[in-house]
């Protein structure tokens, strides 16, 4: 297994060990329960980008099924295009998310996004983001398996290191 895959099932392990999951299904879970690793490059069905934090609240998004993650993105993030194979939706929880669609980076196609602000990523839909002053926490659901496909792979942080 490579190592970046082995980091990604370690951090999946880690954050729904983290949430006390007793394998019944049943959770319930406050803010201050949620357990959030150090700054990292995100996991499986993120974009990769340095410094997010990535808390796996149901599921797994590395097999098929209904997943659930928590994103907490730094201020002053880019996030390049990109597409993801499954179709997913996401809630703003805190912060102001600046989101667009399209195949290239574009600041003035970015809509603000404020708290509990909603939006989709259809599946392979090219998207882009970005924080400003402030970070943002994001609620993500979709249905694995998942994965990060940038339209330009220079772009890929994965590919940076």
């Amino acid at each position: 297994m490579e190592k970046k895959h082995k980091f990604q099932a370690l951090l999946i392990v880690f954050a729904t060990a983290a949430l006390g999951a007793q394998g019944t299904g049943e959770q319930r879970v406050t803010p201050s329960e949620v357990k959030w690793p150090a700054p990292t490059a995100g996991g499986v069905g993120t974009s990769g980008v340095s410094g997010t934090q990535t808390v796996v609240l149901k599921g797994d998004p590395t097999k098929p099924g209904l997943y659930t993650l928590l994103l907490r993105v730094g201020p002053n993030t880019k996030i390049e295009a990109h597409a993801h194979p499954d179709d997913r939706v996401a809630t703003v929880i805190s912060g102001t998310w600046y989101f667009g669609y399209g195949r290239q980076f574009n600041e003035s196609a970015l809509k603000a996004l404020p708290p509990g602000s909603f939006y989709t990523e259809p599946p392979n839909a090219n998207h882009f983001a970005m924080t400003r002053g402030e970070g943002v926490t994001i609620q993500i659901t979709g249905t694995g398996p998942s994965g990060t496909a940038y339209v330009d792979p220079a772009n890929d942080p994965a590919r940076k290191k």
